[in-house]
């Protein structure tokens, strides 16, 4: 950032004097670069054809004056009172950079499917062009008003409010990275508020239903025992594909615990489980052979988990997450805790589990059959 003295001359015949203050260039989609500057006038004048002594003594007097302000706002820049960027890291491009981020996360798949769609969506509203040099707060409220307002999704319908809520979230997480790596000098993350996360649908199984699917043949022997496992322990899809036998501890004959690590969350997890799912995995392998062979993620493997249901009687729109959720259901319908369901699904906040407390709500249920019935009689039409 420049910092200057400026003059304006004015129609009274007078001359304006103010601090011009630089902050480079911008560009928009087509590429077009204007340029950035604040402006602090300092309401000092100087005369600008002076007639006398005292009208050059007051000229030399407000000059001084005007250049001790500009001084001081000279020295406040440099001590970091302002806005203080690193000049060769704050060329970056800003997509650059974001792409760089993403990369990093293609480890976990479903958290980079999301940065991947976030990135897409960034190239619609931020130029190529664009340098952290012209990252400011006014930068932000931009793209949170092109994910509430602007932004659609591939059948051309806004987004759903979990969607902006998760990529403006990533988005926000770049900027953390960038302020942390001195692309930034200021953390802009902090300063717009977030979308609230709205709260989603869990589609669970009953018991019954978990039973039909036991007892209905599916395609792939791996994906049926790696649903029915994930819906007996609550593991993640990303948690049982890396899961390999080292992680598998047999204490006894009726006393199994996985202990692993958390993909989502890179947290040490010890989990019992039961018997029956320990019976599941079968007979041991070597330590680091994965427990669920030829487990991948796909949109077959996905389509075949909602045809698996149909065969077996059971019309709901079914994922591997949704084996997750049983889990949980299963589990509170069954006498356990919140605090234990917690624990065992690896949530860090209750208030993630609870939402689970309220699909098995008894109360809720007694309350429908309170009303006495009316003396009603239902006409066919």
């Amino acid at each position: 950032m420049n910092i200057t003295l400026k003059e304006k001359k004015l129609s009274n015949g007078m001359i304006s004097l103010y601090i011009e203050y630089y902050k480079g260039s911008t560009s928009d989609l087509n590429g077009k670069r204007s340029h950035i500057r604040d402006f602090e006038f300092l309401k000092i004048y100087l005369h600008q054809n002076p007639k006398d002594a005292v009208e050059r003594k007051e000229n030399k007097e407000n000059r001084k004056l005007a250049e001790d302000i500009l001084s001081i706002r000279q020295s406040n820049y440099i001590q970091g009172k302002f806005e203080f960027k690193n000049l060769n890291k704050s060329k970056r491009q800003f997509l650059n950079f974001f792409a760089e981020k993403m990369e990093e996360k293609s480890n976990s798949v479903k958290n980079y499917g999301v940065w991947q769609s976030t990135y897409s969506h960034l190239k619609n509203c931020i130029s190529p062009n664009y340098l952290f040099d012209e990252v400011d707060e006014n930068f932000v409220k931009r793209i949170k008003h092109y994910f509430e307002v602007e932004a659609r999704t591939k059948s051309n319908l806004p987004l759903s409010q979990n969607s902006k809520y998760s990529y403006f979230n990533k988005f926000k997480a770049c900027l953390r990275s960038a302020f942390d790596d001195g692309y930034l000098s200021i953390n802009y993350a902090v300063k717009v508020k977030a979308f609230e996360q709205g709260e989603s649908q869990r589609e669970y199984l009953t018991f019954n239903e978990l039973q039909a699917l036991v007892n209905t043949a599916c395609k792939y022997e791996v994906l049926k025992k790696a649903f029915i496992f994930s819906c007996l322990v609550g593991l993640r899809w990303s948690d049982i594909n890396t899961l390999v036998w080292s992680e598998i501890r047999d204490e006894g004959e009726n006393l199994h615990k996985l202990n692993f690590r958390q993909e989502k969350t890179d947290g040490v997890e010890y989990l019992y489980i039961s018997k029956q799912a320990r019976n599941l995995l079968g007979v041991r392998k070597s330590p680091q052979d994965r427990v669920f062979i030829g487990l991948k993620y796909s949109a077959v493997y996905n389509n075949e988990i909602v045809r698996w249901c149909n065969r077996a009687g059971v019309f709901k729109h079914i994922t591997f997450h949704s084996a997750r959720h049983t889990n949980a259901v299963l589990l509170l319908e069954n006498g356990a805790d919140l605090y234990t369901v917690q624990k065992r699904l690896g949530h860090k906040e209750i208030k993630t589990t609870a939402i689970y407390a309220k699909i098995v709500d008894q109360k809720m249920r007694e309350s429908a059959q309170l009303i006495p019935e009316l003396a009603l009689e239902i006409r066919k039409i």
